[in-house]
């Protein structure tokens, strides 16, 4: 569910943010566009939080306590947390479950982007900047509701169905939004006077499709992703997300006017004239625009679907390496308080020793005569072998 706070905070700050920019293009401050204005307090407000992440914001896997102790140790140069940072990229991208999350997230993603065109397609039909500005902002607000809804949901799902309550949450989402699509762009009035009606159905639309991420993209890879790896796999999947979805808007606009007809209003033309010529250019962006969500958001279904046989196996490999990676420090720390410290390839090779040497005390002790004792044993043997070979690897 902390997902779904982290969703909402930020499209709330998304919703007074548009609400701002519209509001202020009709207007001038000093010579100056509003619309101009409104990126200049963008830039403004990101250095702003950039500052704030940087004097306040504190990572809680690494308390102060870790940070003292890896002060002792010295820092790496850029071109080996570069060439780190590679590896772990390389080896996270090997994941199944990783390739499946980023190709749904990029058709996922791409109605998303394409929706930027939505403030121009309300305008078309007629509606002025101050209702355009509500009807976006009522549906960012739903956004921002769903994705908590979708993050509590989730949890529950996850309780009840560990290896596929996410995934068929993340389905009924992404399905939703192909018939909620259809009756905004397609089914409602190209009129103005239909307010009540297209807030409605936004409503709804941003409440139902807005569960992915915090229900399920962001929960697995949490899960299947290393803790230490987690911040640059993030910022990896955004990256991917970002190139491929920003093709979107140009797609929409190719769409819309050699495909649906668009075209641009005659200049002379009477005030009767251009509202006809935008009420026939609003059916064609519609169109366009459900194009570039009903296909997309078909393929993201579909892509989920493989997650059903990929994220119950890299869950648990994540888990055992976890495990291993948790009592591999507690060995370093212990060692630290005991006055010596060994390179971790040291103990991996003491590791084996042992192991070795349990081999022999059980071929010494072979006539045990309780059978359950050694299975056990070998159990635990062979469960020790596996897991140190796999971390060699």
């Amino acid at each position: 569910m902390a997902f779904g706070w982290l969703q909402l905070t930020g499209n709330l700050g998304s919703a007074l943010g548009g609400l701002c920019a519209l509001l202020l293009a009709q207007t001038t401050f000093m010579g100056i566009a509003g619309w101009r204005i409104s990126f200049h307090l963008v830039g403004l407000v990101s250095v702003i939080v950039g500052i704030l992440v940087r004097l306040f914001a504190n990572d809680p896997h690494f308390p102060d306590g870790a940070a003292k102790a890896s002060n002792q140790v010295p820092s790496k140069s850029i071109w080996s947390e570069v060439k780190d940072l590679v590896q772990e990229a390389k080896s996270v991208i090997k994941i199944t479950s990783f390739q499946i999350i980023v190709a749904q997230g990029v058709t996922g993603s791409f109605p998303w982007s394409a929706l930027s065109f939505a403030t121009m397609w309300l305008e078309l039909i007629g509606f002025s900047h101050k209702k355009t500005a509500f009807l976006i902002g009522l549906f960012v607000i739903a956004a921002s509701l769903g994705g908590l809804f979708g993050g509590r949901m989730g949890d529950i799902l996850s309780r009840l169905r560990p290896d596929s309550g996410r995934i068929i949450l993340a389905q009924i989402s992404s399905g939703s939004a192909i018939p909620l699509a259809a009756l905004l762009l397609l089914v409602l009035p190209d009129n103005p006077s239909t307010a009540a009606m297209h807030g409605l159905v936004l409503f709804i639309m941003g409440l139902c499709i807005s569960w992915n991420a915090p229900a399920t993209n962001n929960p697995i890879f949490a899960e299947i992703v290393p803790e230490k790896s987690r911040t640059s796999i993030y910022a990896l999947d955004r990256s991917f997300e970002s190139i491929l979805s920003s093709f979107a808007p140009p797609v929409v606009g190719i769409l819309a006017q050699h495909v649906y007809g668009y075209k641009p209003v005659p200049k002379g033309s009477s005030e009767s004239e251009e509202i006809a010529t935008d009420r026939g250019n609003a059916a064609s962006l519609a169109k366009a625009l459900y194009t570039a969500i009903g296909i997309p958001m078909a393929l993201c279904c579909l892509i989920y679907s493989f997650l059903y046989f990929t994220y119950p196996r890299d869950r648990e490999r994540a888990q055992m390496e976890a495990l291993i990676e948790s009592e591999m420090q507690q060995m370093e720390s212990d060692n630290i308080c005991a006055g010596t410290e060994y390179p971790r390839s040291q103990l991996l090779e003491s590791e084996d020793a042992y192991v070795n040497d349990r081999s022999v005390i059980e071929i010494d002790y072979e006539g045990r005569s309780n059978p359950d004792f050694e299975e056990n044993d070998d159990k635990m043997l062979l469960y020790r072998q596996l897991t140190f070979s796999n971390l060699g690897e």
